[in-house]
């Protein structure tokens, strides 16, 4: 079949761009970021951000850079003859709904799983009854709805806006994490769809305006920094397919008890999927297949991490230091200066929390690194990713963040793709984030640490360390000792 430009993208002329200047961080191993290299047969990948394409917004109507990862979405969905399962932990894009109610009209067969916190349709929803977040959500949700950009909605404009509604009107099967009748696990945190036992779209992006386009309120947003994959294998979407089935029989948050990460080869590339959580002394976690694969790194890691509060892994990077491995660490600006970020670890720093308790486990590096920090990013978005590149040839992404919970708790995918082709394309998104970014101790977090030590003085206790996170620092090999 001859290949066509993906339709979710529109080529970007200025190629030149692919020139990144910025920050490089440290001597020893450069990312080699190529010019688009053909990725194996069977994979794609999409960036939000991507400098190398443009789209007109839906939400803003205006022209941006980036990778339409909605369209890839629908797209995947309307190639659907006989099954779409979706499993997602937010969907409130009303296009993508609708795709959906189309394809159950035509006959296919659907059925969507999400966190219980998104079940509800959001036009039944009051602030005066949400949270800080849920009144900022259905403010967003309800410009989203405003096509006619007059400030009020109309009844038709509430429920054409409103994808949960959507669904539900048309008769779609909906379930959540308490649809069992259940607490729910810690988060419903799977991003992923299966069409036709074929393909597969998975990566770090929930269906929403936030993590795609972003804002619908005239902000100059752009959706938090995500990436979609797209694969062609039935192996792989078996796989998929079978988590799909132990979550809608009411399987959520239990451990998974598959053991190592299954494999599935894809032309010239290897994926290796895990589906968490975990028990808590089950060896084949999350946590310690990451430490396995970062523990591997001969020449250089690279991470662009939402979250990073896992101790092991932080102890594994210390190692790999230590021998010489190139380590350059980006963490979303929220999370980054919090007092249990490992973050902090590797730039040599302690921050005590709101009590004066410091994390149990904190292994502030001796020789810290000058190579890690915070992306630059618009206000109101977040580094979303959950990426590391290894030696230039593994990718490590999915839904999983770098945390206990992810591991034990949440229902989570974890996804590791051996391709040097996809490695590099990684690294350019890298690179990307790299430009601007704030290396080290920042002004930001030296305030800080000083508000930290005038408010705590000398008066610090180490906290007592949560079962799950005893657990996981006793799974991974420590090294003898830390920089």
């Amino acid at each position: 079949m001859p290949k066509t430009s993906p339709p979710w993208s529109v080529p970007w002329l200025l190629l030149l761009s692919l020139l990144l200047a910025g920050c490089t961080a440290q001597a020893g191993f450069t990312p080699r970021i190529h010019r688009r290299l053909p990725l194996p047969e069977g994979v794609e990948l999409a960036f939000n951000h991507d400098t190398l394409e443009r789209y007109r917004s839906p939400t803003s109507g205006r022209w941006r850079e980036g990778s339409n990862l909605e369209a890839l979405i629908i797209d995947t969905i309307r190639r659907a003859r006989r099954e779409v399962v979706v499993a997602v932990q937010e969907l409130s894009l009303p296009a993508i709904a609708e795709a959906l109610v189309e394809r159950q009209r035509a006959g296919v067969t659907v059925r969507v799983v999400v966190e219980n916190t998104y079940r509800q349709p959001w036009g039944g929803l009051h602030a005066s009854e949400l949270d800080i977040h849920g009144r900022d959500r259905l403010e967003q949700l309800t410009a989203l709805a405003d096509h006619d950009r007059d400030g009020r909605l109309s009844s038709e404009e509430r429920f054409r806006g409103d994808a949960m509604a959507l669904l539900e009107a048309s008769g779609v099967p909906l379930r959540d994490d308490t649809s069992d009748g259940s607490r729910g696990s810690g988060l419903m945190h799977h991003k992923f769809l299966v069409v036709d036992g074929r393909w597969v779209v998975t990566g770090s992006a929930n269906f929403s305006s936030s993590d795609i386009h972003g804002d619908a309120d005239g902000g100059r947003t752009s959706g938090n920094a995500n990436h979609l994959f797209r694969f062609d294998s039935t192996a792989l979407a078996g796989l998929f397919r079978g988590e799909f089935e132990r979550l809608w029989t009411g399987h959520f948050g239990r451990d998974k008890g598959e053991g190592s990460a299954r494999r599935v080869h894809l032309g010239a590339a290897e994926v290796e999927v895990l589906f968490a959580p975990h028990a808590d002394d089950d060896p084949a976690n999350g946590l310690a297949l990451i430490g396995e694969r970062l523990g591997s790194a001969q020449r250089g890691i690279d991470l662009a991490l939402f979250v990073f509060s896992a101790q092991p892994l932080a102890d594994v990077l210390a190692a790999r230091a230590r021998s010489g491995v190139s380590i350059r660490a980006l963490v979303d600006p929220g999370f980054a200066y919090r007092s249990y970020s490992e973050l902090l670890d590797l730039m040599g720093v302690t921050l005590p929390d709101q009590r004066c308790r410091l994390e149990h486990s904190n292994r502030p590096w001796a020789q810290p690194l000058a190579s890690v920090g915070i992306p630059k990013l618009a206000r109101g978005d977040k580094l979303h990713h959950k990426l590391a590149v290894i030696d230039g040839s593994t990718v490590i992404s999915g839904s999983f963040n770098w945390s206990p919970a992810a591991a034990t708790t949440n229902d989570e995918t974890l996804l590791i793709v051996h391709a040097p082709a996809v490695a590099a394309e990684v690294e350019r998104e890298m690179q990307r984030l790299w430009r601007g970014a704030s290396l080290g101790v920042t002004p930001r977090l030296a305030r800080k640490l000083q508000q930290g030590r005038r408010r705590c003085g000398r008066g610090l206790e180490v906290s007592t360390p949560p079962p799950s996170d005893s657990a996981a620092s006793a799974r991974l090999p420590l090294p003898a000792s830390l920089p």
